[in-house]
């Protein structure tokens, strides 16, 4: 749909006035410094299995070469012109293409040779958070009936994007959602809207699922696997989100004195859902944000979902990023721990995805895959640590 003209023109006029620094979920996080190191300084830059990281890497050179060069993948300062456009990739990747696989010293190779490593620092601060997700395997069906009444919903037609970034550069990599009300661009449907039938009329109804905190959790992994009665398994995937801000409900359950902070986790705060069934839709309303879906076919059961990138998610391998900092298909060095055993998680992984939640240049979130491990450590990861971006020299 399109805006009149000058209802447009008084929309985003308001909101360019109103949008200085850019927005964030974390007020102040806005900018990011870059700091040139050798790769024998990244922290376990030796026993990570770096060649292990390339086919990854491949995938994304594999959706960059039918990209357009000069089309944008985020990043702030140094990173945008060093690797926030298509196009800079080009060289290294035809360099990864030629490389024997699973060949160590090769990749290490190709890599102290083709990239500069940067660490990456907040307001001069070194150490943020790192999250973790996972792809959900949750009971539905196509057709509401028995235990499947809570629908999980195609992108409305009458859902608007506006990347803000084509109106301001200093908005670059923000994006709005919203619908046309009387020629007005205005927010949104909210989650506790939508659950209480503002959508019915627009049938955009994709599965009943058995479980109102299965479609909640699927929302905030964004992608998941769906067993119908059949047993045929139904693959969806983020399609669109209603521009609400995400808000954690762990925060809030924290805040009121349910759930000590430390204990928050996706099993902790989904025991409570459980134990308090009066009170969980109330409290799954707290967060506004409200994500849609499409169906995926023929994909590779042995394959994560698509990221943002435009590619299939590896387990250990891809991580969400902030694009307004970090440009998608960059490697990134994590320094982190495991959030089950305290061990380090220090590796070579991809920027191929996005997340509502990920707000800030060191923030990141851990893809682990579609199993029960995954899920437990996905659940569970809310670390603190560093990270180093990989940008071609």
């Amino acid at each position: 749909m399109r805006m009149r003209p000058v209802h447009a023109l008084c929309v985003f006029l308001a909101l360019l006035a109103g949008c200085t620094p850019p927005p964030s979920a974390e007020p102040g996080v806005t900018k990011m410094g870059l700091a040139p190191v050798s790769f024998t300084a990244l922290p376990g830059w030796a026993s990570d299995h770096v060649a292990a990281a390339i086919p990854a890497f491949d995938l994304g050179c594999a959706k960059l070469a039918y990209t357009p060069p000069d089309q944008s993948l985020g990043g702030s300062g140094d990173a945008a012109s060093l690797g926030g456009q298509a196009g800079m990739w080009t060289a290294v990747c035809a360099a990864a293409r030629a490389l024997p696989p699973g060949d160590e010293k090769a990749a290490r190779e190709f890599l102290q040779t083709r990239f500069q490593a940067y660490a990456v620092t907040d307001n001069g601060s070194p150490t943020g958070l790192y999250t973790g997700y996972y792809e959900p395997q949750v009971a539905g069906a196509r057709s509401r009936g028995g235990v499947y009444q809570t629908p999980i919903y195609s992108r409305p037609l009458d859902v608007m994007q506006v990347d803000l970034g084509a109106f301001a550069d200093d908005l670059k990599g923000r994006r709005i959602s919203g619908r046309i009300s009387d020629g007005t661009l205005v927010p949104y449907y909210d989650r506790a809207q939508i659950e209480h039938g503002a959508l019915r009329s627009r049938r955009a109804e994709l599965l009943y699922l058995a479980d109102p905190v299965d479609a909640f959790f699927l929302q905030i992994q964004g992608s998941g696997r769906v067993t119908l009665p059949t047993g045929k398994v139904v693959r969806v995937t983020y399609d669109g989100q209603n521009g609400r801000p995400y808000v954690p409900i762990g925060r809030v359950l924290s805040a009121r004195g349910d759930i000590p902070a430390d204990q928050v986790s996706m099993q902790s705060i989904r025991a409570w859902l459980n134990a308090h069934p009066d009170q969980a839709a109330d409290m799954m309303d707290q967060n506004p944000s409200y994500v849609f879906f499409r169906e995926i076919n023929n994909i590779d059961p042995d394959t994560g979902p698509p990221g943002s990138l435009g590619v299939a998610l590896t387990p250990g391998r891809s991580i969400a990023v902030d694009r307004a900092f970090i440009p998608l298909g960059a490697p990134v060095w994590i320094d982190t721990t495991d959030p089950l055993d305290g061990s380090p998680i220090q590796r070579l992984m991809m920027a191929q995805d996005l997340g509502g939640a990920i707000r800030g240049p060191v923030r990141a979130d851990l893809f682990f895959g579609w199993d029960a491990d995954a899920a437990e450590r996905a659940g569970k990861m809310r670390q603190k640590g560093r990270e180093y971006v990989l940008l071609p020299k």
